[in-house]
């Protein structure tokens, strides 16, 4: 294997693995920002080893293996409590059934340590903004790059939040544990934004050469449905789990066979997941039945995503119903990326110059600059109005706003077709 095969290699074990990796860690250290450290170290560890000594038969452990003598090496060159080294290295080293394996230690059949991360992060001692993003960094594997893109800052303000929030939580002494009754009430909702902001990242991916990373999806749908269990009267949990599970099921019909992205209205939708579907419209109802007259933001959505599941055709999509709920959800939570996909349903309900309105009263919105989104809504509208060479260069805007392999290569080629048209 090449050097640079072995460092694809080592990049998507570290996007896969790190999560399980991280959570383990954290589970022994009690410490959030102490566990990534040492996850880094084994990181490096593997840049500096895997390509002269091979990528070894089970990667995952082995990174697990290093950041476990990493973290015994610390706590006895930092002269910690005598208690406490003894406890360290029991678990770490002396209790064969404390750490047999990766599968084994990291992903019980609960799934209790990534729920136990999850849950840390968002203690409420953290600003809502800095939660999502810690759990997206510790969790999705996230760069401070691409988590700074998804929130719409500078990457400086989300580095200096990051580390902020880390050691906030390392001050506070919070309590690596799933809470129960009030206190997991309290958490909840940052918890539901976290795991679909992971799902998110695998349903279209924020960098890299893959537009769709399907295993952060099972995993985000495998946390929602674990919150569906665990708090099973909350109508936004079953309305995170049906907008999930909605969604999920088109995932086979998004890219096609060299991972090119198909858009929504171009799929196949004989290749859309029936059963994905049929469990996503169950908790819907379920979710609906719970909420009543008030409809929550992820009850919201999976019913804009039950609008596409229920059409046989892209033709027969219910548009106007799509228009009011984008409506109703700007009023619940008010947002430039609503107002922009509602500018998209209007545009399908009302024509493409109705939609090109509301787009361009968007352009002075400071949270979507470095929004890549906007200006290829924009130009799709501008293709179908025909003004192709304004078409061409919103779109080219896109490329340089993207930092996804896949989307810019779509960019690039709606930019050519544009140029193409307008001679």
């Amino acid at each position: 294997m090449s050097a640079s095969d072995t460092h694809r290699t080592i990049e998507t074990v570290w996007r896969m693995e790190s999560p399980k990796l991280i959570a383990g860690l954290a589970r022994l250290t009690r410490d959030v920002g102490r566990a990534e450290e040492l996850a880094q170290d084994a990181l490096v560890a593997a840049l500096k080893q895997w390509p002269e000594e091979g990528v070894p038969r089970n990667p995952a452990a082995w990174l697990m293996q290093v950041a476990k003598h990493r973290a015994l090496d610390a706590v006895r060159h930092e002269a910690m409590a005598r208690r406490k080294q003894e406890e360290f290295g029991r678990d770490l080293d002396n209790d064969p059934a404390a750490m047999p394996d990766v599968d084994a230690a990291l992903d019980d059949e609960v799934g209790d340590d990534l729920l136990r991360l999850i849950f840390t992060a968002c203690h409420p001692v953290l600003p809502q903004e800095a939660r999502l993003a810690l759990t997206l960094r510790l969790l999705g594997g996230l760069t401070t790059e691409e988590i700074a893109r998804a929130f719409l800052v500078p990457e400086p303000t989300m580095a200096q939040r990051l580390v902020r929030a880390k050691k906030t939580l390392s001050d506070a002494k919070v309590p690596y544990e799933v809470p129960e009754g009030p206190e997991l009430d309290a958490r909840l909702a940052s918890v539901l934004e976290v795991v679909y902001l992971i799902f998110n990242e695998g349903y279209a991916a924020t960098a890299g050469e893959d537009w769709i990373r399907p295993a952060l999806c099972d995993e985000a749908l495998r946390l929602g449905r674990i919150l569906a269990a665990r708090a099973p009267q909350e109508p936004e949990v079953h309305g995170l789990a049906a907008l999930m599970e909605l969604q999920a099921s088109r995932l086979r019909a998004r890219t096609g066979a060299d991972g090119e992205p198909i858009l929504l209205l171009d799929q196949n939708r004989a290749r859309w997941d029936r059963l994905l579907i049929g469990r996503g419209l169950a908790a819907l109802e379920r979710a609906q039945q719970l909420a009543g007259s008030s409809p929550g933001p992820f009850l919201l959505q999976a019913a804009l995503a039950a609008c596409h599941a229920r059409a046989r055709t892209a033709d027969e999509t219910d548009w106007q119903r799509i228009v009011a709920l984008y409506g109703i959800l700007a009023r619940v939570t008010p947002s430039p990326i609503v107002e922009l996909n509602r500018a998209v349903a209007v545009s399908m309900a009302e024509g493409p110059a109705a939609g090109l309105v509301l787009v361009e009263a968007l352009a002075a919105e400071p949270a979507l600059r470095r929004y890549h989104l906007l200006p290829s809504v924009r130009g799709d509208l501008l293709s179908k109005l025909g003004r192709h060479a304004e078409a061409a260069v919103a779109f080219e805007q896109a490329v340089a706003l993207t930092r996804n392999a896949k989307e810019q290569a779509l960019m690039r080629r709606r930019a050519e077709a544009a140029r193409a048209a307008a001679g």
